[in-house]
């Protein structure tokens, strides 16, 4: 099952074991339990170190759990997980097998401190891009805690399960039989939820931290082109987001890159955090910036953080991008996660079988509709314009297919559901204007991005659609402070567009420190 490249790496891997690792697996008679058979018995013949029992006792079949013999199984994964998922296992098989995670140490005994028992289910599927941070983030936390037990749930090959769980979206998490989290989290952000006491500690610590000549916020591909080219100029720099990697971590298959022939997302965004961290940055994740405050007595600009902390920076760098625009309609924000969705590709395999639609007519919209249409028993396209706006080799594509439709002039005007999940959604035939209804299970989103700019209104220029108004150097309405990114009005939201102008925006910041008065 594995390809060679797969196994020569898992092998070299397990050189890193430092004890026996038991993999208990409960199967039974069908195909996917076969599958499952011939995926273990390969890993365990790359190390003696790795054996397999095959008298589990679990009730989802199949499934395995990972474990050191004699000793009780904290990690587990119901169903066969390859895909995204494989390195979820990998690095459970090291861990397991005492290859320590790589943590800060202060971080590891925040996790061993956690008092009681927990035992976590994340329901996934394997073409998700975002569900091994959360699967592996979670096997993490019951690798040093032996309090807390944690198992990887394919939705797909589980769908009953998931549809009587009400999982339309993935991941989702649940915490002793309840929700606990819906969507992707970092270890950071799921530690956070799990120890209160850790909010009020870290935004005294944020508030007591000293000036910085450079602030940038947001961690995307903006902002950390911004926070390197500033440290590189050695002035006091600071980088505060809610989450590192921002929207890159949303997106699935990177091949414009100049440089880089292909790549995925996730991938991305931990080497833009690992650059970032080759320099004196002061790193601030999980951090939401708030509002912009007036300049101190010294001239030193504020930034509100919604803990509570206040920052101080001569210059700032607003690189916080942008996310999903939602239609806005009755229902949409009812049914989020409840059948209607954002990603195709992690939320897809959960609607196999089912009707679905898909809501904007570019090349994500339509690339979306294709996508489904290898697993949705009926796809439907809406487009608000009289034509697509899809490359022309894209729509000839989707118009072959014959479980699917396409509806132009067609304004989506409510969500229907039946209080649980999604039933159908209305639309206006804006060539009519007449209103009709198609019954379906679940509503793709696809109409381009929003700036993540609603907190900065009043405090600069923006335009009407929300997007920071810039000059050739980034420089913003208000001195000192400059923007970059998919927040600004530079045109072609593109990562590479975005790097370049963190760049540019870090750099006018920087001159802009150098014509300041000398003090003193």
């Amino acid at each position: 099952m594995l390809t060679p490249d797969l196994r020569a790496q898992l092998q070299s891997a397990f050189q890193h074991l430092k004890s026996p690792v038991e993999l208990q697996a409960s199967v039974d008679d069908g195909a996917a339990s076969a599958e499952l058979r011939a995926l273990l018995t390969e890993i365990a013949a790359l190390s003696p170190q790795v054996t397999v029992r095959w008298d589990g006792a679990a009730e989802r079949r199949p499934s395995f759990a990972v474990a050191r013999p004699g000793e009780a199984a904290r990690i587990g994964f119901a169903g066969v997980p390859l895909g995204h998922e494989f390195t979820s296992l990998a690095l459970a098989l090291l861990q397991v097998g005492g290859h320590p995670p790589r943590l800060a140490p202060e971080l590891a005994q925040r996790i061993q401190g956690l008092p009681g028992e927990r035992r976590f289910e994340v329901f996934v599927s394997l073409g998700c891009h975002n569900c091994p941070d959360v699967v592996q983030a979670l096997n993490v936390l019951a690798v040093l805690n032996p309090g807390i037990q944690t198992v990887m749930v394919d939705g797909a090959r589980f769908q009953a399960e998931a549809e009587a769980r009400g999982i339309l979206a993935v991941p989702a998490v649940f915490l002793d039989g309840e929700p606990f989290l819906q969507g992707r989290a970092s270890l950071d952000e799921i530690l956070a939820k799990l120890d209160d006491s850790a909010g009020q500690a870290a935004a005294e610590a944020l508030a007591a931290k000293a000036p910085f000549d450079v602030l940038v916020v947001g961690g995307g591909p903006a902002g950390s082109a911004a926070a390197i080219y500033a440290a590189r100029k050695g002035v006091r720099t600071g980088l505060v987001a809610e989450r590192l990697g921002g929207q890159v971590l949303d997106t699935l298959g990177i091949e414009n890159l100049i440089s880089v022939k292909a790549t995925e997302g996730p991938r991305l965004a931990q080497a833009l955090e690992a650059h970032v961290r080759e320099y004196d940055v002061d790193l601030m994740p999980l951090q939401r910036a708030e509002a912009l405050l007036p300049e101190d007595g010294e001239g030193r600009l504020g930034l509100r953080l919604a803990s509570g902390a206040v920052l101080r920076s001569r210059t700032l760098v607003l690189a916080p991008g942008a996310r999903w625009r939602e239609l806005n309609v009755p229902g949409e924000a009812a049914y989020r996660t409840k059948g209607v969705a954002y990603c195709p590709h992690c939320d897809g395999p959960l609607f196999k079988g089912k009707r679905v639609a898909v809501v904007g007519g570019g090349n994500s919209g339509v690339e979306a509709a294709l996508d489904l249409a290898g697993l949705a028993a009926h796809v439907t396209l809406l487009e608000f314009d009289d034509t697509l706006r899809a490359d022309g080799v894209l729509q000839d594509r989707l118009r072959s297919l014959p479980h699917a439709a396409i509806l132009t002039g067609a304004r989506t005007t409510e969500v229907l559901g039946d209080g649980r999940q999604v039933t159908g959604l209305t639309y206006e035939d804006r060539r009519t204007g007449e209103i009709r209804q198609i019954a379906l299970d679940g509503i793709f989103v696809q109409i381009g991005l929003q700036p993540n700019t609603e907190w900065l209104k009043g405090a600069l220029e923006l335009t009407p659609r929300g997007e920071v108004v810039v000059d050739a150097r980034g420089q913003t309405s208000r001195p000192g402070v400059f923007a970059a990114g998919d927040a600004t009005t530079v045109p072609y939201k593109q990562i590479i567009i975005a790097m370049g102008e963190g760049a540019k925006a870090s750099l006018g910041a920087f001159e802009h420190l150098l014509r300041q008065p000398v003090s003193g």
